[in-house]
């Protein structure tokens, strides 16, 4: 009986501590999200010109290993952007498939529709000391003849003026990094859940309206839109300096924050679209990748914010049947997640309603997180597209970033 009573009045402490902790973090995300920037309500009149010119504004690097079933649609997307000239490198990266058929079918097409050009490299090789994607960005940024480079991967998809809208906001604002926040496709109620619940846990790693911010230590980058100047890239090292990093999209941000230079975080519904997560446990797979490597390799860390994880998942839920006083810490705790997935609803579009499946999302998120640290432990390294990374090399070869100082 001393037990239980002990164990309910711990729920009640931690459930208090909880809703504390997120009703501070939800008014601040409130405040903060609201200035983040919708590229979709920007009056285009206001945004500097694009310089008229025969040469391309911008080069496109799209990146594929065995993406025959998205990247037709990728590459159409792209041809078909309005407002700017495009240089447009795909890399066949050792694909297997029919992807490297498709682009050049897509190439062949663009030659005849004009003005964006579209170039094919066909990669069959991976040098020692590279991880695969990393090494295609380096052939196609290789060739960039722009002064911006947009890397981007092969199921994303445009709307035809995203990338004159963001290149356009990107000198606005006199950014050397440009991030644009994919807008998620998802199938039902449950992928909503767990694409708020994962930028809802987020908000305590980055704060995106403080990456503009010089003085902030928030950087952030992402895979399916990262708009950089050359030279800004070739200043902070190039592709060399991630090539043996496993998220180099949030690498790319840390190295330009780091070195100095202004990096950008806005959002457009509807821009740029993705299906990511694919079913309620897709995010499982996802992270079978990057999750280990987004905590530098760290076991400590990565324990550390899995038990985070799991305390939010089940203390709230379980104070509401340990009387009163945890009752309202535990409606507290999800009256400030629903307000926190309030927040994100400009960027994302998601239900405040979906809240009432946080927990078991956030425990799903826990475990993915685990078992990409078990598998990469167990296999000594990452596989990734039917590579096996070693885990000493991937170490020795990460960045040595702390978003917290």
């Amino acid at each position: 009986m001393e037990v239980g009573k002990a164990v309910a009045h711990w729920v009640v402490t931690t459930s208090w501590i909880l809703a504390l902790l997120f009703w501070a973090k939800a008014l601040q995300m409130v405040r903060g999200m609201a200035r983040l920037t919708d590229l979709t309500r920007l009056d285009m009149e206001s945004l500097p010109p694009l310089p008229a010119s025969e040469r391309p504004h911008l080069t496109v690097v799209v990146p594929a290993c065995n993406e025959e079933d998205s990247i037709e649609a990728t590459l159409r997307s792209l041809v078909a952007s309005t407002g700017l000239r495009l240089e447009i490198v795909a890399i066949d990266d050792r694909s297997t498939d029919r992807t490297g058929e498709r682009m050049d079918a897509m190439a062949a097409e663009a030659a005849k529709s004009g003005p964006h050009t579209l170039e094919v490299i066909h990669n069959k090789t991976l040098p020692e000391g590279w991880l695969g994607k990393p090494h295609a960005l380096k052939l196609g940024t290789d060739r960039a003849t722009a002064p911006w480079l947009l890397m981007t991967d092969a199921d994303v998809t445009f709307a035809p003026d995203a990338l004159e809208r963001a290149l356009r906001a990107a000198l606005a604002k006199g950014a050397g990094h440009f991030v644009l926040v994919p807008t998620l496709v998802r199938a039902g109620f449950a992928e909503e859940a767990m694409e708020g619940t994962l930028h809802a846990v987020s908000g305590w790693s980055v704060r995106f309206w403080k990456v503009e911010d010089p003085k902030a230590r928030d950087f952030f980058g992402v895979g399916g839109f990262s708009l950089v100047r050359r030279d800004v890239l070739a200043a902070v090292g190039g592709m060399e300096r991630l090539r043996m990093e496993v998220v180099e999209d949030v690498g790319l941000g840390w190295l330009v924050k780091h070195a100095g230079h202004r990096s950008c975080v806005t959002f457009g519904p509807g821009l740029v679209r993705i299906h990511w997560i694919r079913g309620y446990l897709g995010l499982v797979t996802i992270l079978e990748k990057n999750g280990f490597a987004g905590f530098r390799f760290n076991l400590g860390f990565l324990a550390a914010v899995c038990l985070g994880l799991v305390l939010d998942a089940v203390v709230p839920v379980a104070a509401l049947f340990t009387g009163t006083w945890g009752l309202v810490g535990g409606l507290l705790t999800y009256a400030a997640l629903a307000l926190i997935f309030q927040a994100n609803r400009r960027m994302n579009g998601v239900s405040p309603w979906t809240v009432v499946l946080f927990g078991p999302s956030a425990a799903v998120i826990a475990w993915a997180f685990v078992r990409s640290a078990i598998l990469t432990l167990w296999r000594g390294g990452v596989v990734w597209r039917g590579t096996l990374y070693p885990l000493k090399e991937l170490r020795q070869g990460c960045l040595r970033w702390n978003r917290w100082g």
